[in-house]
């Protein structure tokens, strides 16, 4: 059940986003913001589990994202900035812990505070998805099955270097859950440093 409220949540949170970005867009302003209509981006982290499991993780987590611009707000307070719609494939060794490796997509929004003249980008985004994990079910505190749902929720700073190419650091957290598929279904929180390379089109 804990996952279907945490997509609950995620759902509402994503259509206020929208709402946001559907007021004041035009070209024009989607220009001035200087938003990228296409991104792809390297990203990596280092993460630790950080409660709920009796197991001590340590994950490094790979990521290979696409970025989609979907819609701008153009204003003069703290909101101004842009969504993107983004698809993540995800590889996961696990260094630490009882599992050792995880496979899975992300569906989520980020969301861009820019501010003019800056190089410096704010932003944060969430996402709900799909794995698959090596699970050893007869492990006290293992995953019960392969299939797995996650939910990736990061903020940072993007700090663009050139035209294209932008650099990212932030903090990601990452849950990982069968949904009460099996039980016991320990299920893994996991937070730790991100750091990403993007380049736009």
């Amino acid at each position: 059940m804990k996952i279907f409220r945490a997509a609950i949540v995620l759902v509402v949170f994503l259509g206020t986003l929208r709402a946001f970005a559907e007021t004041k867009i035009t070209n024009e302003n989607v220009s001035a913001l200087d938003a990228p209509q296409f991104e792809i981006a390297l990203e990596s982290a280092y993460l630790l589990g950080v409660f709920n499991n009796p197991n001590s993780y340590e994950i490094g987590a790979e990521f290979l994202t696409a970025r989609v611009r979907w819609g701008a707000v153009q204003s003069d307070n703290w909101l101004r900035g842009y969504n993107q719609f983004y698809v993540s494939a995800m590889a996961e060794p696990i260094f630490r812990g009882i599992e050792n490796h995880y496979f899975g997509l992300n569906f989520g929004m980020r969301y861009n505070f820019v501010r003019p003249g800056s190089r410096l980008v704010p932003y944060f985004s969430g996402g709900l998805g799909l794995g698959w994990i090596d699970s050893h079910p007869e492990i006290r505190g293992a995953q019960g099955q392969d299939f797995t749902f996650n939910i990736l929720t990061a903020a940072g700073i993007s700090y663009k270097m050139a035209e294209h190419w932008k650099l990212d650091a932030g903090i990601l957290y990452q849950h990982l859950s069968n949904g009460g598929q099996t039980d016991p279904n320990p299920s893994l929180n996991l937070l730790g440093p991100q750091v990403g390379l993007d380049y736009s089109f």
